[in-house]
């Protein structure tokens, strides 16, 4: 079963979520958060450090990543990590694989129209908001 993994940057004021908006499929032109595949022998941590370091340039040093939650799909054989953590500083992001942008956090994550993951995104907002101190 591969594993991915998907991480939501906040940013240092935590008025912002980091959103990328895709440039190929699946979900070409919606916007998603940033994340990717789980190496072999890589932990889902590891993993995510390294995805965000080489999607957007946020290291280690700039933010603190907690593990949120997982989703698993059994039809499709894979499962994804969903990791969270806010800037503890002004990072400027870059990244060529897709491109990124600074969202408020008003807007209506559940619209399939515009974000990408069938309104897990929404979901996984709630969540954050249901235990604060993941932004802490």
């Amino acid at each position: 079963m591969q594993g991915y993994n998907v991480i939501m940057v906040y940013s240092n004021d935590k008025e912002q979520l980091l959103m990328c908006r895709r440039l190929k499929d699946p979900y070409k032109g919606l916007s998603n958060l940033v994340g990717g595949k789980i190496e072999s022998g890589e932990s889902g941590l590891e993993a995510a450090y390294r995805e965000l370091q080489e999607e957007t340039g946020v290291s280690r040093e700039d933010i603190v990543l907690h593990h949120l939650m997982d989703f698993t799909y059994y039809l499709q054989k894979c499962y994804v990590e969903v990791y969270v953590g806010r800037l503890n500083r002004e990072v400027k992001v870059a990244g060529d694989e897709n491109e990124l942008y600074w969202s408020d956090l008003n807007r209506d994550f559940f619209d399939m129209g515009l974000f990408a993951g069938e309104g897990n995104i929404g979901h996984m907002l709630e969540q954050v908001k249901m235990s604060p101190e993941l932004l802490d």
